[in-house]
C-alpha cells in the first residue's frame, strides 16, 4: 500500500505514481494506492493502472475526532487486505500512514524524507520524527537529506538513500517537431531563452535571486530571454519585480505547463535557485533532456550536478556567480551542448526508473524476508 497526499502535480506526487506504476508492471507486488485528498491531474494516471478502490483518508487536523475515525479507517483496510508492505511518501502520510500501520500491525512499513531544511516547524518535525520511529526504514532521496535525519536523530541503520528515478520518456519530444512550432505553441520567442521550472507557492524557491541573476545576463547577453514554468500565489509580485529589474519584456510567465519536454527542449540554458531542496527533480528533467543547468548549492544538487561536467553549482543567494556561469554557457553553445549531453547520460547511468525500481524491491525483499524468518527461520533460510 502506498499513501500519497494527492494527485497534484508536484514532485513527490508524481514520484510515487510512478513507482507505483512500476511495481504494479513488474508483477513482483500486488499493490494497492490510497490519498488524502482525492484531487489533482494524476488521477487519471494511476486510475489507468486499474489497481482497484483508491480510498480516501480526508484531514484536517491531526488533532481532532476526524484523525482519529480517518486512522481507524485505514488501520482496518490494511489489515482486512492483509496489507504486508506501507509506503508513505511526504509530512502527512508518513505521520497518517505510520501511525495507522502501527495500529495494524503491518510487518513492514517505509517512510519517506524528500526535503533538508526550510520546509518544517519544530512541531511539525517533533511529529515527523515520532512516524520514523513507528517506521522500519525511512526513505531519503539524497545523501543530503540522509545526513540530516541523522544528525536530527533518526537511528543510521535505519535510514536508507534511494535517488529518485526519471522516465526518459517526460522530457522526449515527440519526432518531427520543429523548434517553431514550439515556440508558437507555448509563446515564447525565438531568443537564447534560460529557463526555470519551479512552483510559485513557496519562497524557498528564491524565484528572485534568479530574476536577480537574469538581469545581468540580459546586460550581458541582449538576445536573452527568461522563462519562468509554474503557478502559485507568489506570481504577481514576482512580475513586479520583474519590470523594476527592467526586464518586463524579457521574463515569460508561462503558469504550469504540461508540455515540459517541449519547453526543455527549446531552453538554452535552465536554472534553480532555491534555498533549500531535498534531492530536486527539476534538475533531473534538466539533465535528461540534455541541458546545461545553473543550480544553487542546496540539498543534494552536488549529487547530480557534477561541477564543471553538466553544470554549475553557485551559492544559495549567488546571483551573481549564477549570472556569470549562465553568461559563460550562452556564449559557448557548443560546449553547453556538450555539457548537457553528458548530463542526460549520467541521468540514464545513475537516476534510471529502472534503478528506482530494484532498490526498491530489495528494499521489501530485505524487510519482508526479517518478517518471516521472525515466525519461521527453517523457511526464510531457504534458497530463494
Amino acid at each position: 500500500m502506498h499513501i500519497i497526499d494527492s494527485f497534484d502535480q508536484g514532485g513527490s506526487e508524481r514520484q510515487a505514481v510512478q513507482l507505483v506504476r512500476l511495481l504494479h508492471e513488474s508483477g513482483r507486488c500486488r499493490v494497492r494506492l490510497a490519498c488524502l485528498q482525492n484531487k489533482g491531474s494524476l488521477r487519471e494516471q494511476a486510475d489507468r493502472l486499474g489497481l482497484g478502490e483508491i480510498p480516501e483518508y480526508p484531514l484536517t487536523s491531526f488533532y481532532d475526532r476526524n484523525a482519529l475515525t480517518q486512522l481507524r479507517r485505514l488501520a482496518r483496510f490494511l489489515k482486512e487486505n492483509e496489507i504486508d508492505v506501507i509506503h508513505t511518501h511526504d509530512f502527512y502520510t508518513n505521520i497518517f500512514g505510520m501511525t495507522a500501520a502501527a495500529m495494524a500491525r503491518v510487518p513492514a512499513r517505509v517512510a519517506y524524507k524528500g526535503e533538508t531544511e526550510g520546509f518544517r516547524t519544530p512541531m511539525q518535525k517533533r511529529l515527523e520524527r515520532g512516524a520514523f520511529r513507528l517506521a522500519h526504514r525511512v526513505v531519503a532521496n539524497c545523501d543530503a537529506v540522509r545526513t540530516q535525519l541523522i544528525r536530527e536523530g533518526v537511528p543510521a541503520a535505519k535510514v536508507i538513500r534511494h535517488y529518485n528515478g526519471l522516465d526518459l520518456k517526460r522530457v522526449t519530444v515527440q519526432p518531427g517537431t520543429t523548434r517553431d512550432e514550439i515556440l508558437a505553441m507555448l509563446g515564447l520567442p525565438e531568443r537564447q531563452l534560460v529557463t526555470i521550472v519551479a512552483n510559485l507557492q513557496h519562497p524557498v524557491k528564491d524565484h528572485p535571486m534568479f530574476l536577480r541573476a537574469a538581469a545581468r545576463v540580459r546586460a550581458a547577453v541582449p538576445d536573452a530571454a527568461f522563462v519562468i514554468a509554474g503557478e502559485g500565489k507568489l506570481m504577481e509580485g514576482l512580475r513586479q519585480l520583474s519590470a523594476q529589474l527592467g526586464l518586463k519584456d524579457d521574463v515569460f510567465f508561462i503558469g504550469r505547463c504540461e508540455k515540459v519536454a517541449e519547453l526543455l527542449s527549446v531552453s538554452d540554458v535552465c536554472a534553480l535557485s532555491s534555498t533549500a531542496e531535498g534531492f530536486s527533480n527539476a534538475i533531473l528533467e534538466y539533465m535528461a533532456a540534455a541541458r546545461p543547468v545553473v543550480v544553487t548549492d542546496v540539498g543534494g544538487a552536488r549529487e547530480a550536478v557534477i561541477e564543471g561536467n553538466a553544470g554549475y553549482v553557485v551559492p544559495s543567494g549567488g546571483d551573481e556567480q549564477m549570472a556569470a556561469r549562465m553568461v559563460e554557457l550562452l556564449r559557448d553553445p557548443k560546449r553547453a551542448r556538450a555539457m548537457g549531453e553528458r548530463g542526460r547520460l549520467l541521468v540514464e547511468e545513475k537516476f534510471s526508473c529502472e534503478r528506482h525500481l530494484q532498490n526498491t524491491l530489495e528494499l521489501y525483499d530485505e524487510l519482508t524476508v526479517r518478517r518471516v524468518a521472525a515466525v519461521r527461520p527453517d523457511i526464510a533460510l531457504m534458497p530463494r
